[in-house]
């Protein structure tokens, strides 16, 4: 009978779909391996190789320790381009003294005396500057305080009274001059200091003097960004068409176009 007993219960199991000695499933899901199971007919994924977090990071060389100026005022690395005392930094074009006036702490464009340029020479840089035009009178478009800032001595960020100033959009104020037109107009109103925060990425040349990166630049006006990473055709000529023409380090120059704009609180940071 204890014979006949056993005969049953392990025809049993096997009815029910068990295989003998075959290991259950725990009760917290399927077991697995490094390799996770294909879904519609993918391929196998391995496991993502384990890094330590230390593997991913670096301490050296530690950035230098630079303290922000407080609004309007340098950072405490920054290149004092004109702190309302005197032209000391600047020249002319033609290497004479500069003959634009410091009146009242501004630095104000004598008309006719010519543009200004620095005595050093620049490349990647963030620049800062405030300037304000002057009285309008009966002048309109490109004749309303009109002047202009020129990186590299080649390349111009347009200042130009734009309070009510209609004119050629790739040449009011914020434009990069006869390339991009602002994104907005944020220039306040007449008489009024506007704020220039510029950051510019010089062209690169190598070999032959083939152009080897373009020039690149962001331009905030009054805290609003007017040009975005906008990347340069070339020069930005008032006649014709924008080219490159290799060069190196340059100054920057403040371009004299016959209206008392006046400029302040000028610096620079090498980049």
């Amino acid at each position: 009978m204890l014979f006949a007993i056993c005969i049953i219960v392990t025809t049993t199991v096997v009815a029910q779909g068990q295989q003998p000695n075959t290991p259950q499933a725990s009760q917290g899901g399927p077991r697995t391996t490094g390799v996770q199971a294909p879904q519609n007919g993918a391929q196998p994924q391995q496991r993502q190789q384990q890094v330590s977090p230390e593997s991913t990071e670096w301490y050296y060389p530690v950035p230098a320790k630079v303290q922000p100026g407080a609004f309007t005022k340098p950072p405490s690395d920054a290149i004092i381009l004109f702190d309302g005392t005197d032209l000391t930094k600047w020249g002319s074009r033609n290497g004479e003294t500069a003959k634009w006036n410091v009146i009242n702490k501004e630095l104000v464009i004598e008309p006719g005396t010519g543009s200004i340029m620095t005595k050093e020479y620049f490349g990647d840089c963030q620049l800062h500057l405030e300037f304000k035009s002057p009285a309008p009178e009966e002048y309109t478009g490109q004749n309303r305080g009109n002047s202009g800032i020129m990186l590299q001595s080649k390349y111009e960020i347009q200042v130009l009274d734009g309070d009510n100033n209609p004119t050629y959009v790739n040449g009011m104020v914020g434009s990069i001059y006869k390339q991009s037109a602002p994104m907005v107009n944020a220039y306040t109103k007449n008489g009024e200091w506007q704020v220039y925060d510029i950051y510019w990425k010089a062209p690169k040349f190598g070999t032959n003097d083939q152009l080897e990166s373009p020039a690149m630049v962001t331009v905030v006006l009054n805290g609003i960004v007017v040009q975005n990473n906008y990347v340069l055709k070339g020069t930005t000529p008032y006649i014709g068409f924008p080219k490159y023409e290799a060069h190196g380090r340059l100054p920057l120059s403040l371009q004299d176009h016959g209206t008392k704009t006046a400029y302040r609180n000028i610096w620079i940071r090498n980049l």
